[in-house]
Formats: structure tokens, sequence, C-alpha cells
């Protein structure tokens, strides 16, 4: 790489890395302003728009960027057998292993779901279907589940995503008194997820009842 598209890069990475400080200290992407941001990343206001048009897009190349890791996150999930018993533990470990080693990027994602920002909001949604559609391919090659068809597989993948989503939270800051063992954000995944996937070895599919 050239030295000046390099530091481009940098310079680039140095905002969102800005964007993504700010917000650990609780603040949501849309409370930010672009002179706070530059401030931090030790640059002047105007050398934002030599990356970025608008807060907008910085928002948008960190929903890119927690999307790469979170996919990427799927994909050594992968490589365990598609076998019920014991992928579940081990997935949610794989998972709380990223989380942990990129909490950041989590953080933005857990807060930003429902955040201020819509182009970011939306996007997140984007990266959420996108990822139950991954997970939908997976399921089909799951023996204990061949007997549900696609629509049915779809459902379920769609609960099991958004049921991680909806802890990533709890996970990201989890509560300050110690919890019983079985409350703990990562026990209550594991149960919750246990669960879908126990009654959906005992579902008949769409329209057929229970």
């Amino acid at each position: 790489m050239q030295p000046r598209a390099e530091q481009k890069l940098q310079t680039r990475h140095a905002l969102m890395d800005a964007a993504r400080s700010l917000m650990d200290s609780g603040r949501g992407f849309g409370s930010l302003s672009l002179r706070e941001v530059t401030r931090c990343a030790g640059i002047v206001p105007t050398g934002f728009y030599r990356h970025f048009q608008d807060m907008d897009e910085l928002g948008l190349a960190l929903v890119a960027e927690v999307g790469e890791t979170f996919r990427d996150t799927i994909r050594v999930v992968r490589h365990n057998e598609f076998e019920l018993g014991g992928i579940i533990d081990a997935s949610v470990h794989i998972f709380l292993e990223a989380v942990t080693a990129n909490r950041s990027q989590f953080l933005f994602l857990a807060r930003e779901q429902y955040g201020g920002s819509q182009p970011v909001r939306q996007a997140l949604g984007t990266l959420r279907e996108r990822i139950t559609a991954d997970l939908v391919d997976d399921l089909a090659l799951m023996p204990k589940l061949q007997h549900l068809d696609q629509q049915a597989q779809s459902v379920l993948a769609d609960l099991v995503v958004k049921t991680v989503f909806a802890t990533l939270p709890e996970l990201i800051d989890p509560p300050l008194q110690a919890l019983p063992a079985h409350l703990t954000p990562e026990a209550k995944m594991i149960e919750q997820l246990r669960f879908i996937f126990i009654g959906a070895k005992h579902w008949q599919g769409l329209g057929l009842g229970a």
C-alpha cells in the first residue's frame, strides 16, 4: 500500500476508534458530534470530510465493521459439528469470546440497533437479516431439523438471531451485583437457545399445530 493511502486508512480507522471510544463512556452514537469525534481522533474537523460525508456514513462504516466481525465469528462456529448436543454451549462460548475481544464493536451494535440514527438502525436491521439468512442455510444441514421446511427454518433462525441480539446488552454490561449461575447472561442465552432447539425438534412446521 502506498504511504499516502496507508495514512488515509489509518486516519479513517482513527475516526472510527474515536467514535467507539466516546461511546464506551455510555454515549449513544446519535449524540456524538463531528467536532468531538475529530478532536478525539486528533485531526481537524475539515479532515473528517476526506473520509466520510457525514456522521451517518461513519456510523455505516461501524456497522460494516461489526458485521464482518460477527460473520467471521459465525464462520468459526460452523467448524463445530452440526449436532444439537453440545453445539449450543460451544457456539455461545465462541460468540462470547468474540464479544470480549471486540467489546467496543458489539457495544455499538447492542446500543444502536434501537438507537437514534435511522440509517444506522436500518443498516443493523439489514445485518441481522443477512445473519439470519446464513443461519437458515446452516439449519438445513442439521440432521435433527430435517423435518422442517425452509419457511419453518426461517422462523427458527429469526428467533435464534433475535434472541442473541436481545441478550447483547446484558453481555456487554452485565449487572454489577453477583447473580446466581443460572441467571447470568451467558447461562440465560444458553438455556433460551436450548428451549428453542428442543421445541424445534418437536415442531411440525408452520400451520400444522404444536
